[in-house]
C-alpha cells in the first residue's frame, strides 16, 4: 500500500463524513429532526412541562404553549385532551413552591385518575 492509496482512503472518508454532516444540517434546517426549527433570537413557544406514567401503557403529559398548559392522556387508542387552556403559573411561583403548595393540583389529579378509571370500566 503506497502513499497515494492511503491519501485516497483518507480523502474519501473525509468526504463521506462531510456529506453526513451536510445531510444532518439540512434535515435540522428543514424541520425533519424532532425539536423543530426556531428562528434565531426567538423564544420557544412549545414545551413539555411534566410527564406522569400512570401504568405501563398510559401516561399524562402536561404541555405548555404560549403561557397556557394542556393536560393530555396518551397511550390509549388515541390521545385524549383532559383539560386545556390552563393558565401557566408564573416562574416565581414555581421557584418558591407557592403554586405547588395548594391542594388544588392534588384534587385535579385525583379527578383525572377517577376519570381514567371510569373510561376503562
Amino acid at each position: 500500500m503506497d502513499f497515494s492509496e492511503i491519501f485516497r482512503f483518507v480523502a474519501a472518508l473525509a468526504f463521506i463524513i462531510g456529506l453526513i454532516g451536510l445531510c444532518a444540517m439540512l434535515a435540522k434546517r428543514f424541520g425533519l429532526v424532532p425539536g423543530g426549527v426556531t428562528a434565531p433570537g426567538s423564544q420557544r413557544r412549545l414545551g413539555i412541562v411534566e410527564v406522569k406514567q400512570l401504568d405501563p401503557k398510559l401516561r399524562l403529559v402536561l404541555i405548555r404553549r404560549d403561557g397556557k398548559e394542556h393536560l393530555i392522556l396518551t397511550g390509549g387508542d388515541r390521545p385524549l385532551l383532559i383539560e386545556g387552556g390552563i393558565d401557566a403559573p408564573a416562574p416565581a411561583e414555581i421557584a418558591d413552591g407557592t403554586a405547588l403548595a395548594s391542594p388544588a393540583p392534588v384534587l385535579q389529579f385525583q379527578r383525572i385518575v377517577d376519570f381514567i378509571k371510569e373510561r376503562r370500566a
